[in-house]
């Protein structure tokens, strides 16, 4: 009940409703008017000033209408903004209308260091509006936002100015006549003196307010017309008769003119060529695809190159690791009857727009200064299109890096949001943010949820009886140099049986510093809370018993990898913990063997390692990475870890298991420090998901093995491809005359295989659980929960499975978990969000975002040591060919002609890999060694980019 003396009036609301059996049913309810609504105004001498948020200083306050918080929330957004009232009926409208702008101003008005208060105009008896007669609802909104902004003026009585800003031409039109200060966006943001926040002024719409006329100082180019877009109906129509697929666009990072679209309704990957079948969607948009005819689907050239003006120059780059960093293989010969779909984009079903890291394209000043021009911002990832960012700073950002957001996808179109520095000036928050990695730092609210410093176990975790202790275990962890998130360990004890008791203790999911560093981390002679993995084991690494179990644990000892393959290469060492480390090794090694001898492939990687100056953080020396017998003992013991953890989730809960089909870690990397005694730690707040998980990496198909085949082939190498375990024995009997000949062949072998992927066990037969590169039924993602939160999620499943805690209803609602998890592929469900294809979008960003760094590093480390270096030839191109080189990882392009030739005196022999000159002179073939020269050079100022030279 409200309090009587507060409601002064009342008025009644009715509207239809249907019903779920169809019935139309007219609501009445009651709607009350209340006195005791205050302004929010600390200048306010009539109102509570405990409730105030507006300064009592502020010259203007002023209301914002719902276009102008739907269309320029990144203006709101910057802290120059303030002193703002949000209406009811505004932040309603919003919230119907776009529920992202919605969240972000709530957290705009929740917000304690920023001055916007939300004022219920809706309910106070002197700016509640009823209908009129024949008033459209939006008519009726914009009267309700003038009668409360009059309101505001009479009530505050001068003592700031109260301004309407809105971009409607008939609302501010009409305001003025009721004498009521209106005024554009771009007309209040001039006023504040602060000329870059005019780039953050989103372009009106046609039905608004015209903006100044803006110059244009490019020289015309050649319009590319796209097609409209289909209607949603029209969509989703034309999925449920199969005219149409649905699917996520995928844009090759290596030529932006070529994409794909994965359809399960075709079975089949679609092949889009060139921006105007793209269609204006950006990598990652779910969209809706139409069939070319079949007699377009060997188009297979250069295509996509030919149908736009910019030309695409392969820039050198960290060595692919799997088929998804490989640029793909356009000149493939097909067998016939065996070409493959191609299509055109006719829809965006759901939007991937995210904020984009880049610069603008050079070009001359206009005449005079502080004029407005629509200048080319070019991202530094060359998927995403130009696009055109209307500035007065041209001058200031010409050298500059920025951030932008795409604003239209018809015009393409840019808002700037950011400028971070110089272009010359290395910034490595700009790699997070071209992978759409959020790095800012958790809120408040968050990390009230975290117990003080200094923590310990307290006596409750150490009574209670779902938690074991295992102090008294002799516990290690292994980890790279310097590692502060220790998230696992292991411990190795003989029995008196004469069998060993291995276990992996895994610490709980932590998203932060002060947990990752501290509290979950397994650091030594400190205790901490876990969840184990306990085996028993035979000296011929046979598993007798698993066992799983919360416990506490205190290490004994954290080493580096270095140090523990000292430990246990040195005789004189006869400790305990070197004769833990030896055990586990040799059970490690008879376990990897074994894996080999099911057909698990043992591929390779060229993993490079800096060494960093810790001052300037700049690296001073560039290497291989080395793979140790430690690497590989904590890698098959975390293997063993997250297969044991699949098999008891899927057990318990068949149809909501995490799964995931993984491709084999290479020579250990990519698992971090993980050990081999999981531990984990207890998890704050609660995790939804949609079904076990589990990785999945299904058999490459023969198309993705192709390139390995033709090279193979060119130097007399058979492979037989019919299994991972054929696959794996015609790896280990490739040998030549070169010393690195074999490992190249398996890195080549590695850059065919796809990237793994999270399923719902529910989904998918049981054969399509295994996973190819491990030889294994099924696998998970168990072990490192301080990195990732799929890991959490299992954590969470496997305590359901044990007992120790309930699972989340959400889990056992079958209905719901099928259409949240398949929704992807589910036509009338655009909206919802799907929880798997996020785990696999932030895994895959996560990937990407390590490569980009270790490219940065390369750059930075070549720009004042340009030197010479052995490479290999990995693919043949018509004037030049694509070197690897192994010391720093990295391939790019080596040029025997200009590149604008097109090979000049060189032909290419497909067959043989080989590209020679027309007299047969010189030839160069496919994985022959060659010396090139590495430098960085900088054919647009401030755009430094690393060249590769023959010798």
């Amino acid at each position: 009940m409200l309090p009587s003396e507060f409601v002064v009036g009342k008025t009644n609301k009715s509207f239809f409703a249907k019903t779920k059996e169809g019935r139309v049913l007219k609501v009445l309810r009651e709607h009350y008017l209340r006195s005791d609504i205050y302004c929010g105004a600390s200048a306010c001498k009539a109102c509570n000033s405990s409730v105030a948020r507006l300064s009592s200083d502020a010259s203007t306050i002023i209301i914002v209408d719902s276009n102008v918080v739907l269309h320029q929330i990144d203006l709101l957004e910057n802290p120059a903004i303030n002193d703002v009232v949000v209406l009811s009926t505004v932040r309603e409208e919003v919230k119907n209308k776009n529920l992202s702008v919605y969240n972000r101003l709530r957290a705009l008005c929740s917000n304690s260091l920023r001055r916007f208060y939300v004022f219920i105009n809706e309910h106070h008896k002197d700016t509640y509006v009823k209908p009129m007669v024949g008033e459209s609802s939006n008519d009726r909104n914009d009267r309700a936002i003038r009668v409360a902004t009059d309101w505001y003026q009479t009530h505050l009585g001068g003592k700031a100015r109260v301004l309407l800003i809105t971009n409607d031409k008939e609302n501010k039109r009409k305001a003025l006549e009721d004498g009521i200060s209106a005024e554009t966006v771009e007309t209040y943001v001039k006023s504040l003196g602060q000329p870059n926040l005019l780039d953050l002024v989103v372009q009106p719409t046609s039905e608004d307010i015209s903006m100044e006329e803006v110059e244009v100082t490019r020289p015309s180019k050649r319009k590319v017309i796209y097609n409209e877009h289909k209607p949603l109906s029209e969509i989703t129509s034309g999925l449920h008769r199969g005219i149409y697929h649905q699917g996520r666009l995928r844009i090759n990072r290596y030529n932006p003119f070529e994409a794909y679209v994965g359809s399960e309704s075709i079975g089949d990957e679609i092949i889009i060529h060139g921006r105007v079948n793209m269609n204006r969607a950006f990598d990652g948009d779910i969209v809706a695809v139409e069939l070319l005819p079949k007699d377009q689907w060997n188009s297979e050239k250069s295509l996509s190159i030919a149908e736009d003006e910019d030309e695409v120059e392969e820039d050198v780059h960290l060595a692919p690791s799997s088929a998804d960093d490989a640029p793909r293989n356009l000149n493939a010969v097909q067998a016939p009857n065996q070409s493959r779909p191609s299509g055109r984009v006719v829809g965006i079903i759901k939007r991937n727009w995210h904020s984009y890291c880049g610069s603008l394209e050079p070009m001359p000043l206009p005449a005079g200064h502080g004029g407005v021009v629509y200048a080319l911002f070019v991202s530094k990832d060359r998927r995403i299109p130009k696009i055109r960012v209307k500035t007065r700073q041209l001058g200031n950002l010409l050298d500059k890096r920025i951030i932008v957001a795409a604003d239209s996808w018809d015009r393409f179109l840019g808002t700037l949001l950011v400028i971070i520095c110089q272009i010359s000036i290395i910034a490595y928050s700009v790699v997070l943010i071209e992978n759409d990695i959020d790095s800012r730092p958790f809120s408040t609210q968050v990390l009230a949820c975290l117990p003080p410093l200094p923590w310990s176990v307290s006596s409750e975790d150490l009574d209670s009886s779902n938690r074991q202790d295992l102090r008294h275990l002799r516990v290690f962890s292994v980890d790279p140099p310097g590692c502060k998130d220790i998230d696992d360990a292991l411990h190795c004890t003989a029995l008196p049986n004469g069998n060993f008791e291995v276990g992996v203790l895994l610490w709980c999911n932590t998203f932060n510093d002060l947990l990752s560093a501290d509290i979950c981390s397994l650091r030594s002679d400190v205790e901490r809370l876990a969840f184990s993995v306990i085996w028993e084991v035979t000296p011929e690494a046979e598993i007798i018993s698993t066992s799983y179990t919360k416990s506490v644990i205190k290490s004994c000892a954290a080493l580096s990898y270095v140090e523990a393959q000292t430990r246990m290469d040195d005789s004189r060492l006869m400790d305990p913990v070197t004769t833990d480390l030896r055990n586990t090794n040799k059970l490690a090694k008879i376990m990897r063997q074994r894996r080999i001898e099911r057909g698990a492939l043992t591929l390779a990687s060229a993993e490079v390692k800096f060494q960093i100056d810790t001052e300037t953080l700049d690296p001073l020396d560039v290497g291989m990475y080395q793979i140790r017998e430690a690497n590989q003992m904590v890698e098959e013991f975390m293997l063993a870890a997250n297969v044991s953890v699949a098999e008891k989730i899927l057990k318990h809960f068949p149809s909501c298991s995490l799964l995931r089909h993984i491709l084999i870690s290479v020579g250990g990397l990519g698992l971090g420090g993980l050990v081999v005694h999981l531990s984990m730690v207890k998890i704050w707040g609660e995790i939804f998901v949609n079904r076990i998980v589990g990785w999945r990496h299904p058999s490459p198909t023969p198309e993705m093995l192709e390139p390995l085949l033709r090279t193979a082939a060119s130097v007399g190498l058979h492979l037989d491809i019919s299994s991972s375990k054929a696959l794996a024995d015609s790896l280990d009997r490739a040998v030549g005359d070169d010393p690195y000949f074999n490992k190249l062949i398996r890195i080549l072998a590695t850059r065919c295989m796809t990237q793994a992927v999270y399923f719902c066990s529910g989904d998918l037969t049981t054969p399509e659980y295994h996973h190819y590169g491990l030889a294994a039924p099924l696998y998970t993602h168990f072990t490192s929960p301080i990195r990732r939160y799929a890991d959490v999620v299992v954590h969470r499943l496997l305590a359901a499975a044990l007992g120790i805690s309930k699972l989340p209803p959400i889990f056992q609602d079958g209905p719901q978990l099928t259409s949240i998890a398949d929704n992807v592929h589910c036509a009338p469900s655009f909206t919802r969000p799907s929880f798997f294809s996020d785990l696999n979008y932030r895994h895959r960003n996560a990937q990407m975002a390590s490569r980009a760094s270790i490219e940065l590093h390369t750059l930075i480390f070549f720009r004042k040591r340009p030197t010479d270096a052995e490479a290999r030839i990995v693919k043949i191109r018509a004037n030049g060919f694509i070197v690897f080189v192994p010391k720093f990882g990295i391939e790019g392009p080596v040029y025997l002609t200009q590149r604008d030739e097109k090979g000049g005196e060189w032909v290419v022999d497909e067959e043989h890999q080989e590209v020679k000159k027309m007299d047969g002179s010189i030839s160069y073939n496919v994985l022959q060694m060659v010396r090139i020269h590495m430098e960085v050079v900088e054919p647009q100022p401030n755009r430094p980019k690393l060249q590769l030279t023959l010798v």
